[in-house]
């Protein structure tokens, strides 16, 4: 048994994760949950995750949810693969501002872009600002690469990348030069090949 188990159901967010732990190249075992089935809604699921979702993380007597919690988390457990910013460089404040940009930003600009309100909400309430600059900041970024933080690679890209990735497959993010050559360059590494293997082996089987 792996000291790391991912509690996954493919597709969902639980991938992002999935492609973390790929990128880490440390063992880990997999507990799918069918969430047609509603088995994250399971007491003993909720148990782990209270809000019935996933993804979340077993890491010895540890367990974390959310995505991005759960990458910063092994970044940091595991610095040798590379993927972190460590205390004490000042780069890890910018570093830190990506991973939370994601499902702070990004991720609700663009479900309100999907769905949006029927009552403009006053200017300010909302936490991202709003849909054109959360996308034009990201833009900028991104553009600077290769990746976010320059040269290397880190799990702010596995976060911000699995949102621009889903965004632009279901169209929620504008199909701008700077996405797709980011996307691009992401899709090449093969960590992100092998887990989206992985879980199309998965769906396949469902």
């Amino acid at each position: 048994m792996a000291a790391l188990t991912l509690y996954h159901a493919a597709p969902s967010r639980s991938s992002i994760v999935r492609w973390m732990l790929e990128e880490l190249g440390e063992p880990y075992d997999i507990h799918l949950l069918t969430l047609t089935k509603g088995e994250q809604l399971s007491p003993d699921y909720r148990a782990i995750n209270p809000m019935g979702k996933v993804p979340a993380l077993r890491h010895g007597e540890a367990i974390i949810t959310e995505s991005a919690a759960i990458c910063t988390y092994l970044a940091d457990e595991f610095p040798a693969a590379g993927l972190n910013i460590p205390v004490g460089d000042p780069r890890r404040g910018p570093y830190l501002k990506w991973l939370f940009f994601a499902p702070g930003c990004i991720e609700p600009a663009m479900m309100d872009h999907a769905y949006p309100r029927q009552e403009q909400p006053r200017h300010g309430t909302l936490g991202y600002g709003d849909y054109d600059t959360v996308m034009d900041i990201t833009a900028e970024a991104v553009a600077r690469g290769p990746y976010l933080m320059g040269e290397q690679f880190t799990a702010a890209d596995v976060v911000v990348g699995a949102n621009l990735r889903w965004g632009l497959m279901f169209k929620l993010v504008p199909e701008r030069a700077e996405f797709t050559g980011y996307v691009a360059r992401l899709e090449a590494r093969p960590a992100l090949q092998r887990a989206t293997a992985l879980d199309q082996e998965i769906m396949a089987a469902s």
